[in-house]
């Protein structure tokens, strides 16, 4: 009996060990795993942001260890973002595409001459000053006239002119008496602009006039001259000018035998939106200049300037072929203006060119280049006398409006330093 009791107390002992066991076990598989003693978490790239729910117990039991034990991570900065933007597909296809050319806003052509006063004084002064440093001399005997006249024949007056001159002062210094500084200089001006003349219509034609079929045509200028002279770079200037004026211009690029001529030319139209009519290299120049002025009356543009062929004026053959390009030109309606282009510092080597060109064209003005780099000024009243036209235009540098309406009172200002 006894055994009996005993073996019951030790089954339910051990029943009760074995459930101790078994229930212990099942606790230890509900607490979560102890966190290691230096815990490195790196988030996944799936992994669910701070502040988001989390899908699942074992999620939710690693943002509760990340949150009780680790330091919250610092935000991303987001100049990182800003410093790389993305690039929208229309700013894509726009920095793709060429740029337009940026138009120029020529400066304006009133007092422009004035304004470069300076630079031409710079370079005439030796003429205007050495007159009254002359005139100034107590006694103006036989030697000081001559010395006045090798001065104004080294200046590139001409003979003619300086004589005129030389006997004009002779006779208002001995009337005068006594010479202040400010009376000679009055005196000296005075017959300079009677020399260079007051009374010439210096302006460019321009103005729209009506074709050979009674369709409004827009003014045409033909610039005519040997290469060397800055032909091509005076069109280009005088599109600017024009331009600055408030008129629309075509250019014609006529001169087919100089290399890149006519992207020289496009390239000053560009600049200020005007459009260039150019042909082949070499191709026929009278074609080129009728198919601009065609295109000018088509555009309803003001004017049309022709920038022809500039080679050696020697060979008749060229000067036969510009007179080819203004009949031409002329089946239109007429020419409104032929302006030749002269280097101020080729003298009297200019002269000659003159002459020759005046024989083809009708010469209705002169374009002085390069005067602010001489001191030979005086090719203004010798020009004007060879040929019995104006000069309209002088170039002073090589800026892109340094081409200046000639007007002789600020050129006489600037060549006796008032």
């Amino acid at each position: 009996m006894d055994i009996v009791i005993l073996a019951v107390v030790i089954a339910v002992v051990a029943l009760g060990a074995i459930s101790g066991l078994v229930v212990s076990s099942r606790k230890k598989k509900q607490l979560p795993p102890a966190p290691p003693s230096s815990p490195s978490v790196t988030a996944p790239p799936a992994e669910p942001h701070v502040g988001e729910e989390a899908e699942t117990p074992r999620a939710e039991a690693r943002r509760t260890v990340e949150e009780v034990e680790l330091p919250e991570a610092p935000a991303p900065a987001p100049v990182a973002e800003e410093s790389a933007p993305a690039v929208e597909p229309e700013t894509a296809a726009e920095a793709a595409a060429p740029a337009e050319p940026e138009i120029e806003v020529p400066e304006p052509t009133a007092g422009r001459l004035v304004r470069l006063r300076a630079r031409l004084s710079r370079s005439q002064n030796s003429l205007g000053k050495g007159l009254l440093t002359l005139l100034s001399r107590e006694h103006l005997d036989e030697d000081t006239w001559e010395e006045i006249e090798d001065t104004l024949l080294t200046a590139d007056v001409g003979v003619a002119p300086t004589q005129e001159l030389v006997e004009r002062l002779r006779e208002r210094v001995k009337v005068l008496g006594t010479r202040t500084p400010e009376e000679l200089r009055a005196l000296l001006r005075e017959e300079l602009l009677t020399l260079i003349g007051t009374d010439f219509d210096r302006s460019v034609h321009t103005e729209p006039g009506v074709g050979v079929n009674g369709e409004e045509k827009p003014g045409v200028v033909m610039v005519v001259g040997v290469n060397g002279t800055g032909k091509t770079t005076t069109t280009g200037k005088l599109a600017r000018v024009l331009v600055a004026d408030g008129k629309s211009v075509v250019l014609g690029a006529a001169d087919t035998f100089r290399a890149a001529a006519a992207d020289q030319l496009q390239t000053w139209g560009e600049r200020v939106g005007a459009r260039t009519v150019r042909g082949p290299e070499g191709g026929d120049p009278a074609s080129i200049a009728f198919d601009a002025v065609k295109e000018g009356i088509a555009e309803n543009a003001d004017v049309v300037l022709v920038d022809t062929a500039g080679r050696l004026h020697t060979k008749t053959g060229l000067m036969d072929e510009l007179g080819k390009v203004k009949r031409v030109v002329e089946k239109h309606g007429s020419v409104d203006e032929v302006l030749l282009v002269l280097d101020a510092t080729t003298g009297q080597n200019g002269l000659v060119q003159a002459r020759v060109f005046a024989e083809v064209v009708n010469i209705t003005g002169i374009v002085l280049t390069k005067l602010d780099g001489t001191a030979k000024g005086g090719i203004v009243v010798a020009v004007q006398r060879e040929l019995g036209v104006p000069v309209k235009l002088v170039g002073l540098g090589e800026g892109a409006d340094d081409l200046a309406p000639f007007e002789p009172e600020a050129f006489v200002d600037a060549l006796i330093g008032e």
